[in-house]
């Protein structure tokens, strides 16, 4: 099964560069980087050749020492290594798993220049200090990321291509979904919350009749692997990542999903776990959501990176994180997601979902709490605030994330209140229709957030 995924129009958008650049692909391990460059280079080239540095051969290694200096030589080699006849300007070469060889990252500077063929890098840590100090980041790479199949991709692969037009012209003009249609999008929305964007665990649930125990035995595979690369770190950090991705799960399962850091060791504050959350970041294993202290022009400006949540990179991992298999096993609890009857963590799941769904968007995560010192509390909390991007006229859209029909939204009409001036749409999104509130905070069906 050969899933669809939106950024074969970005590799094709590149390729008509004819070889100006390299293209470097980011992307947590098993989120589809190998397979879709693959498939590229089958689609749109005479001929490719993958090298896979997680395996590759000491005579492709030797090449990389010794023959980058006699380019004919280097790839006589590589086209005889491989069996594969290389066509100038019609073949593609793949550098898979590059961060694992940087010697070859480093090459790119030198193949580029040279102009015979198109080049792809897959990687994931790609900036983690261990593997870029010894070699010097080549300028001829464009770097994009990619993420778990986004809820788009998803609809796709289960055959709801135009249920999901509808959705978004219903976005679009801002009127509700007809209601049993939106009972569907909000099943399938829940179908993807459990199974997840990690290809492996889609392809499994499809090609075995909806099935939520295979696609499990597949995120469960997904997250042994994570934790089994985490474990192979060398810096001191190690520990750190790993007590922080065992716990994500607790961690989100608090009221205001912030992070507490002498949850994670005892005295502990954000400059000894500041490399940890990099880590993790970095590998797109997580989604890091930072506070911002006064929304305004450029949140990075009162960006407190101290002050932050962490939310896991696939909500479908999550699930299968959070909960052993035993009680995964009769599917019950996977009944309980899909038929909206889970009473307890719901509120988590949601969120990650959302967060998962604005990253895959292009967005940067931010949140905003105030405390109130005469309450002793926070009386404002914003799930998430986005930007409308524009710099003549630039406003914050501030987004709140219902995981149940029946809800209040004091800390919007407050935030709203207090920042008015620099307020563009307010959002709520929630499982019920789309409407819009008396003042004017636009409410739409939580799948809506793949628009924003």
């Amino acid at each position: 099964m050969v899933l669809r995924r939106k950024i074969y129009s970005r590799l094709l958008e590149w390729k008509k560069t004819e070889g100006k650049r390299a293209l470097l692909i980011e992307g947590a391990r098993r989120v589809g980087k190998s397979t879709i460059v693959e498939e590229f280079g089958k689609n749109e080239y005479e001929s490719y050749i993958l090298i896979d540095f997680s395996s590759v051969s000491n005579v492709v290694k030797d090449a990389f020492e010794n023959y980058l200096n006699s380019l004919d030589t280097f790839f006589m080699i590589i086209s005889a290594e491989f069996g594969v006849r290389l066509y100038k300007r019609r073949s593609l070469i793949i550098f898979d798993e590059v961060q694992k060889y940087p010697k070859a990252r480093e090459a790119i500077k030198h193949l580029v220049k040279d102009g015979r063929y198109d080049y792809i890098e897959t990687g994931s840590l790609i900036s983690i200090k261990e593997n870029v100090s010894s070699i010097l980041i080549p300028s001829e790479e464009r770097s994009i990321k990619m993420y778990p199949l986004d809820f788009e991709e998803f609809m796709i692969a289960v055959g709801e291509e135009a249920l999901f037009e509808y959705m978004k012209n219903s976005f679009l003009s801002l009127t509700p979904l007809e209601r049993g249609l939106h009972n569907k999008a909000m099943l399938l929305l829940r179908q993807y919350m459990i199974v997840g964007g990690m290809p492996m665990s889609v392809m499994a649930f499809i090609e075995n009749g909806m099935d939520f125990a295979e696609c499990d035995i597949e995120k469960r595979d997904i997250l042994k692997l994570w934790r089994s690369d985490i474990m192979k770190i060398k810096s001191r950090y190690r520990d750190r990542v790993l007590i922080i991705f065992d716990q994500i799960p607790s961690l989100l399962s608090k009221h205001n999903k912030k992070i507490m850091f002498s949850s994670i060791s005892k005295e502990s504050e954000y400059s000894d776990n500041a490399e940890a959350f990099f880590w993790l970041a970095d590998s797109m294993i997580a989604n890091e959501c930072t506070a911002v202290e006064d929304p305004n022009v450029g949140f990075a400006l009162t960006e407190d990176k101290s002050d932050l949540k962490c939310y896991l990179a696939d909500t479908g991992l999550l699930i299968s994180q959070a909960f052993s298999e035993n009680e995964i096993t009769d599917n019950n609890l996977y009944k309980e997601i899909l038929l909206d009857k889970l009473s307890l963590n719901e509120g988590m799941f949601t969120e990650n979902l959302v967060a998962q769904m604005l990253t895959a968007n292009g967005h940067e995560l931010h949140f905003y709490m105030n405390y109130n010192k005469d309450k002793h509390r926070a009386d404002i909390e914003i799930d998430f605030l986005l930007s409308s991007e524009s710099k003549i006229n630039h406003k914050i859209i501030p987004v709140e994330v219902k995981s149940t029909e029946n809800y209040r939204y004091l800390s919007l009409q407050r935030f709203s209140e207090k920042y008015k001036s620099r307020i563009g749409d307010r959002y709520i999104l929630h499982p019920k229709n789309l409407s819009i509130k008396e003042d004017g905070v636009i409410c739409l069906p939580l799948y809506m957030a793949c628009f924003l």
